[in-house]
């Protein structure tokens, strides 16, 4: 198991949708420790394989299951999903993991019921509602090659992607100040 280093937009594998896994193996196994490590590291709820950089149709999730700080998480790994049904409507601050520093509301559903496979390759249909539910949808649209601030309207998307930029090159400059390597995103 391994850290992975995390992709930042606006790496092209972002914005490249994934292909489907076709084989349960070792190296799909140590792709998702690696994967469920990343984001537990990262203090992530979710992430995608694209954003370690493997453009594979694989997310992982880290959910609390109660609202105690010290809640226990559940995990999950999710191969090949597939959105079977949509229902109702949430709005939700997301951030993400490849836009450091920024965070916007978004509207998605508020239940999706997802068709999946594990890491064994067992078929698992599932139900997630609120928060468990825009979490599914964010990770998902990443397999798409699609981020959250294209869920964003054009003027607030450029306020965010201006907001982005200030956020990398204040952790450039803090990095820099520290004498360590920044924090740069793909080029």
């Amino acid at each position: 198991m391994a850290i992975r280093p995390i992709v930042t937009f606006p790496n092209p594998v972002l914005k490249t949708r994934c292909e489907p896994v076709t084989s349960f193996d070792e190296a799909l196994t140590t792709l998702l420790d690696d994967m469920r490590d990343t984001m537990n590291e990262a203090e992530g709820l979710g992430l995608a394989a694209n954003q370690v950089g493997v453009s594979l149709r694989i997310f992982t999730m880290g959910l609390p299951t109660g609202e105690d700080e010290d809640a226990p998480v559940e995990h999950f790994e999710i191969i090949n999903p597939e959105i079977v049904t949509k229902k109702g409507e949430i709005r939700f601050e997301e951030g993400c993991l490849s836009f450091p520093g920024i965070a916007e509301s978004v509207t998605r559903a508020g239940q999706v019921e997802l068709r999946y496979y594990d890491r064994s390759g067992a078929e698992i249909v599932r139900v997630f509602d609120g928060v468990a539910a825009v979490c599914v949808q964010h990770e998902f649209d990443h397999l798409e090659g699609v981020t959250f601030l294209d869920r964003l309207s054009p003027l607030k998307r450029r306020l965010a992607m201006r907001a982005y930029k200030k956020a990398m090159a204040q952790a450039r400059d803090d990095a820099e100040d520290e004498g360590r390597s920044a924090v740069r995103p793909w080029r």
